[in-house]
């Protein structure tokens, strides 16, 4: 603290920086007012000799002044008593304890357990007759709480939110039964465990007095002999499991650190953990069962896998949100669709195919419905009949993925809906024309919508709540969508064209599909003759001959390419809106967005 020699004469106009001389004060005459404001900086006055005195000859602090600074004393020492318990765990156990080989830091040698004693899982427990028998157990202690000095209990964790109950009792002393033994250092050492250390015990299952509530495996209990720490987590945590599983509702990117699991202060660190709650381990479950049923029905229906590229030597999409990088001694571009790759394979001579890649978006979309990387699932099929043939392939897999979903994983959509509030999925039957519901049974701010618009993301979501309400179905298909509205490669519905009046607007035969009033996929006919071809990517303002598409052309004048057809679909997308998720950031394991590049 500075000290401003007291002048009778002066005053100091302002007050002195901690750490800076007393003589850098400006002084002025006796008398100035001066204002001060500054409450971080302080100073203080040394006193006259007579002063000092009269301070030595005050009264000694009363009774209870002395009582509250003994008080006060005693509740700092238990701080720093309680402080020290909860460092127990790394603290040696002591030499004397009887129980000593049965808890503790695991030794670097094989932990030796009973022989009797089953490695088991707590998903396992409900197939198998476990009451009465050992297992051996390795989770997460999510929690503690002390009964008494020879009782506590813990929860402990799985993977996903597979919890369990354990208790540990001190046995009577000495021992009246056999080792292993249960001393009441060993509780206290197991209580004192830091919440999300990762621990194996030893313990026997029992049927606890009535179902624990707040366990998944409720029915169960453990009664743990052995514990011992694999890993310690840290005293203080950064972010609490009940704090991480609070749903995110601030999606600008900058928040949605929070679902990650790393620490409050620091919610916008993108340099955090990779999320381990149990409601995103559930999302992430229900993911990859959406990608693994995509490619079984495409496989039991005779598609083959491919890979396609993501880097690649020209734009496949066109436009400017493309991500371009210095190859060597080229440009080169990170893929925006498989699209032009999957119609090689059919001009390859491959009937059917389907992949699983990455897809890149330059766009910058700083919305909850977009990404800069996300996952395509994607397929393209030789057309037989007519372009419903890829229309109603397309439907039939996105139903099966859902309802394949809803078998399997009951318990972890239940979980995800905990958290995240959304109504039981509908599934469909055929509805009608789009824009004509919206202006015929929609708002009034959509009456006067055109057929050969795009809908807008307020018109989907306003279709997709009239449909549900009208037809009892959150899943449905918008069909022959506008040529304005398509890419060149979307073949044009020649029967439509060739039975209208002049003027009337070029439809294609290509259709989106909608999710909860949220778009799913794209997909369509393609135009597979090399002169329509030209001719519509010249209408589209594109020069045929230019770098990016000269080749793509080729394809389709080197080999005679049979109608086909297909379709692509977000994986995000599916995930985030099937779940009732407010944004696809969550369905993914790590978003990319135009300001998010971590962790």
């Amino acid at each position: 603290m500075p000290v401003c020699h007291w002048n009778p004469a002066l005053i100091p106009i302002c007050l002195v920086e901690p750490g800076k001389h007393h003589e850098s004060a400006t002084y002025l005459p006796r008398g100035t007012l001066v204002p001060l404001f500054r409450r971080q900086f302080q100073f203080t006055y040394t006193v006259s000799q007579q002063q000092q005195c009269n301070m030595d000859e005050a009264a000694p602090p009363s009774k209870k002044a002395a009582k509250k600074a003994e008080a006060k004393a005693r509740k700092e020492a238990l701080k720093v008593q309680r402080a020290d318990a909860r460092q127990a765990p790394s603290s040696a156990v002591e030499l004397d304890d009887p129980a000593k080989g049965f808890y503790g830091q695991a030794p670097t040698t094989p932990i030796i357990f009973s022989s009797s004693a089953e490695d088991i899982s707590l998903r396992n427990f409900s197939n198998r007759n476990v009451e009465g028998k050992t297992i051996i157990l390795r989770a997460w202690l999510q929690t503690s709480r002390t009964q008494s000095a020879k009782m506590a209990f813990v929860k402990l964790r799985e993977e996903g939110n597979w919890t369990i109950q354990g208790v540990v009792t001190a046995t009577s002393e000495p021992p009246e039964q056999e080792p292993p033994i249960v001393s009441r250092p060993m509780v206290r050492w197991i209580a004192g465990i830091n919440p999300e250390s990762f621990v194996v015990v030893e313990a026997e299952v029992q049927r606890p007095i009535e179902p624990v509530k707040r366990c998944r495996v409720s029915n169960f209990e453990l009664r743990i002999t052995r514990c011992y720490l694999l890993a310690p987590a840290p005293a203080i945590l950064g972010m609490t499991l009940a704090a991480a599983n609070r749903p995110v509702v601030d999606f600008n990117d900058e928040a949605i650190g929070a679902k990650a699991g790393v620490r409050e202060e620091e919610e916008t660190d993108k340099e955090g953990p990779p999320a381990a709650t149990p409601v995103q381990q559930a999302i992430a479950g229900i993911r990859m069962e959406m990608k693994h049923q995509f490619r079984s029905y495409l496989k039991a229906r005779v598609f083959k896998e491919f890979e396609p590229p993501s880097l690649i030597g020209a734009t496949s999409e066109g436009g400017s949100s493309v991500f371009r990088m210095r190859y060597f001694a080229q440009e080169a571009f990170l893929a925006q669709s498989p699209q032009f790759y999957k119609q090689f394979e059919i001009a390859g001579g491959r009937k059917r195919v389907f992949s699983i890649a990455p897809v890149f978006r330059a766009g910058n979309s700083n919305t909850s419905r977009h990404m800069t990387e996300f996952t395509g699932l994607d397929l393209e099929m030789e057309i037989r009949n007519d372009y419903s043939d890829v229309l109603y392939l397309l439907e039939g897999v996105l139903l099966y993925i859902f309802r394949q979903v809803h078998r399997i994983f009951k318990d972890e959509i239940e979980l995800v809906r905990s958290v995240y509030r959304s109504s039981e999925i509908l599934l469909p039957e055929p509805g009608q024309e789009a824009q004509q519901l919206l202006r015929e049974e929609g708002p009034a701010e959509f009456r006067h919508v055109r057929d050969d618009d795009d809908m807008s993301t307020p018109q989907e979501k306003a279709l997709g709540a009239l449909v549900r309400q009208k037809f009892n179905t959150d899943f449905y298909v918008v069909d022959k969508f506008p040529e304005t509205a398509r890419p060149f490669y979307a073949k044009l519905d020649d029967t439509a064209a060739a039975g209208s009046a002049e003027g009337a607007v070029k439809v294609t035969n290509a259709f989106d599909m909608f999710l909860r009033g949220q778009e799913i996929l794209s997909g369509g006919q393609r135009t597979n003759h090399p002169d329509e071809l030209e001719a519509r990517i010249r209408a589209k303002g594109i020069d045929p001959a230019s770098p990016d598409i000269d080749g793509y052309v080729q394809v389709f004048r080197q080999v005679g390419v049979p109608p086909h057809g297909g379709g692509g679909i977000g994986l995000d997308r599916i995930v985030a809106w099937y779940l009732g998720l407010p944004s696809v950031h969550l369905a993914a394991y790590y978003p990319r967005t135009p300001r998010r590049l971590l962790p």
